[in-house]
């Protein structure tokens, strides 16, 4: 996939956007703007470049791991953001939880932070944010063991339309023995909580 951005493009539209508002976009405050977004939409779309199994490619640094057990591996409150699909709203204050029952081999912690930031720079669904990583993870780590819990404020229920800014929105993603194991889904209800 890793298709590049067309920066060209996005300022071309950012300034009509600007003179659909009703602005002069070659106004003072306006001339840069449609490069600024261009850059920042190159940044924080990032993961749109790539395609699931390229971010694993990406992400599958891992080290043997010498007794399997039935432990698993939790990363608490990954802090991301992203742009809902419907408004490009942002999606704010996330906390992303990933765990996962290794497999023969461990992946480097910052590799799961890495997975989760860049299935969220794109534009998604919280929904498909928790699968997108969960997918990823397990062709990173080897492991159909997979659990993603993402809390979340969203800018299109927050600042506009119904306007309830102390809603959130928590989605649960279970995948494996997470799904099917009601002890080990307590354990991490358990763990969450701490």
């Amino acid at each position: 996939m890793n298709k590049e951005i067309d920066t060209k493009a996005i300022e071309e539209h950012i300034r009509g956007i600007l003179i659909a508002l009703g602005d002069d976009p070659d106004r003072e405050g306006l001339k840069e703007t449609p490069a600024r977004v261009a850059r920042m939409y190159t940044e924080v779309f990032e993961g749109m470049r790539y395609s699931n199994e390229e971010i694993a490619q990406m992400f599958s640094k891992s080290f043997e791991q010498k007794n399997e057990s039935e432990d698993f591996v939790l990363v608490k409150d990954i802090e991301a953001f992203s742009y809902c699909e419907h408004h490009m709203a942002l999606m704010y204050d996330m906390k992303i939880s990933v765990a996962y029952i290794p497999r023969g081999r461990v992946l480097g912690l910052s590799k799961i932070a890495r997975i989760a930031d860049m299935a969220c720079r794109r534009l998604q669904l919280q929904e498909r944010i928790g699968s997108d990583i969960a997918e990823i993870m397990e062709m990173a780590s080897g492991s159909e063991d997979i659990a993603v819990i993402i809390e979340a404020n969203h800018s299109c229920m927050t600042a506009r339309g119904i306007k309830k800014p102390s809603a959130k929105t928590s989605t649960v993603t279970l995948r494996g023995r997470f799904r099917d194991d009601t002890a080990l889904q307590n354990r991490l209800m358990l763990q969450m909580k701490i």
